[in-house]
């Protein structure tokens, strides 16, 4: 299902009716999973989101999100492993990263929670709602693909020609991985909702073509924004999460 443009009504999403003004109250903590300590952020009151940032980033580009964020939601921001405050590792693989948040998950007894995930944090939501169906509550994803050749090649091209002159691991990630097939995404059982920018770097048919395979999927295109621009230290966001979150649960509870 294609939700068109006008996205802050969706789902019955809020307009934002406080000003951002000071960091968020989340506490700062670590656990162990899978040999990986894994940095993160935990605070708030609500049903359970965890948030999931992009390659080479790290869960402080939620700021502003999370300050809106963490009066409705009980929140988990965390830091991939090889990102920010998480253990270091010399090879990347999203599977690996999709068991860190499900050992995450258990380890932390999170019951059914929605995930936001952001580029590569979208990834791992499809390839984790698939893996485990019944893991989660809802998903949704800004800006993921399904195989490398799903970025546009204007950004592909760039990313494999440095690749091939600087041998980087997260370059080398996005240039092999991921291997998302179809059966997969028909696999997942909870509501998704695929975002992606005008402008994206990846194509909007490519994240149309995602919706349409999963049973209850839908896909908002959002107006004049590129990749990152509607999410990295951004606010936008908060009106469609929340009201995808009361959406979600209400399925849930059916």
């Amino acid at each position: 299902m294609d939700l068109g443009k006008n996205w802050r009504w969706q789902y019955g999403g809020k307009y934002i009716t406080k000003k951002y003004e000071r960091p968020h109250k989340l506490r700062t903590m670590q656990v162990r999973v899978n040999g990986i300590d894994i940095g993160y952020d935990e605070g708030g009151e609500g049903p359970p989101l965890i948030l999931l940032h992009g390659n080479g980033e790290d869960r402080r580009i939620f700021d502003r999100l999370i300050w809106y964020l963490q009066d409705e939601h009980k929140i988990y921001a965390i830091d991939t492993r090889g990102h920010g405050e998480s253990g270091k590792v010399e090879i990347f693989h999203y599977a690996d990263m999709v068991e860190d948040v499900a050992a995450f998950i258990k380890e932390l007894k999170i019951e059914r929670p929605i995930l936001y995930g952001f580029s590569d944090g979208g990834i791992v939501g499809l390839m984790l709602a698939s893996k485990y169906p019944r893991m989660l509550s809802g998903l949704v994803a800004s800006g993921p693909n399904l195989t490398p050749k799903g970025l546009k090649l204007s950004a592909r091209l760039p990313m494999r020609i440095k690749n091939i002159f600087w041998r980087d691991p997260l370059i080398d990630l996005m240039v092999r991985e991921p291997n998302i097939t179809d059966g997969d995404l028909q696999k997942i059982e909870v509501p998704v909702l695929i975002t992606i920018g005008e402008n994206d770097a990846i194509p909007v048919s490519h994240a149309r073509h995602i919706a349409d395979k999963i049973p209850d999927g839908s896909l908002l295109i959002v107006p004049g924004e590129g990749h990152s621009s509607y999410i990295v230290h951004s606010d936008k966001l908060y009106p469609l999460i929340s009201g995808f979150v009361e959406h979600a649960f209400a399925s849930d509870k059916k």
